[in-house]
């Protein structure tokens, strides 16, 4: 009996990387702020990260289990979905605030678009917009036993003086994941290490950020206001650990740097325009809007069609 031939969809090449180990290798970069984050702010912040996990990976699965089809939990994007959502929570919010938006991020914005690879925003920052829109009061209180008054950021925006030191390690108010820039940054390592990230988004987004804020901050080459928007807010879990999302994010190379750019723009005018501190959730949701048209602007001729020989 002849061999019959084993159609399938491209693309055909294979590569040993599997979307677990890359998802696994997410969450342990994020390892270092997120128990920073529990030991900065206490068991709360334990059970909102537990919670928020629990219900985004139950969330998949129900989804999954209701529509009778193939369970994807095993993926664990949905762990990472949770995870990533829970350091974006303010240390004190009631633990009902992470199911609420668990689900919408994980049912919403991620399933009900097809699941992992067809969602066409981040599902953490979708659900951590919708909170801020729906739970404004709550989502914008970052006060606990530890820190009273006022964010770093906004300080930094009203013109007063901070303690840079204070914000590079973590000791400040804030949502749970994003205080401490170095645990951050390690966790960034880690990752351009391994080769699932590189930094043309991030560099990019950094570098040009720096540059609105020196051209249009009113503060000229201040170092204390430019790295207090560095060190504050969510810019580096924003830059390292979201915008380099491989779903939402441009797959050309120069569509990657372009994208960096206008997150940096974007990011830019709400800080320094807007009536708020942060920007960096907002920023990276409308970037992954414009990310079809980045990729149609910067898609490679073929060579013949005006395109130049490989």
């Amino acid at each position: 009996m002849e061999e019959k031939a084993r159609v399938s969809s491209n693309p055909h090449i294979r590569s040993r990387v599997t979307t677990s180990m890359i998802m696994l290798s997410v969450i342990v970069a994020l390892m270092p702020a997120t128990v920073f984050g529990i030991i900065n702010f206490g068991l709360h912040a334990l059970l909102l990260i537990v919670v928020t996990m629990v219900t985004t990976t139950a969330g998949e699965w129900c989804f999954n289990r209701l529509l009778h089809r193939k369970n994807t939990i095993s993926d664990f994007s949905a762990m990472l979905t949770g995870l990533l959502l829970a350091l974006n929570l303010p240390p004190n919010a009631p633990w009902w605030i992470g199911v609420v938006g668990g689900a919408f991020a994980i049912i919403v914005v991620k399933m009900l678009f097809g699941g992992l690879g067809q969602n066409f925003m981040n599902p953490a920052l979708g659900g951590r917009c919708f909170l801020m829109l729906s739970f404004t009061r709550i989502m914008t209180d970052f006060q606990t036993d530890t820190y009273t008054g006022a964010t770093p950021l906004a300080l930094v925006k009203a013109g007063e003086k901070v303690n840079i030191y204070n914000m590079v390690i973590g000791k400040t108010s804030g949502t749970i994941g994003e205080t401490s820039m170095i645990a951050l940054v390690a966790g960034a390592c880690f990752l351009i290490l391994l080769g699932v990230i590189d930094l043309k988004i991030p560099g990019s987004y950094i570098v040009t950020l720096i540059i609105f804020l020196l051209l249009f901050g009113g503060r000229g080459a201040d170092f204390d206001y430019i790295a207090g928007n560095l060190a504050g807010g969510g810019l580096m879990l924003g830059a390292f650990f979201m915008a380099t999302d491989y779903v939402t994010r441009p797959i050309t190379k120069w569509g990657q740097y372009l994208y960096g750019i206008l997150l940096g723009v974007l990011t830019g005018i709400f800080r320094v325009f807007g009536s708020g501190a942060e920007g960096v959730s907002y920023a990276i949701i409308l970037g992954n809007l414009c990310v079809p048209l980045i990729e149609k602007i910067t898609w490679p001729k073929p060579f013949g069609k005006g395109g130049e020989r490989g």
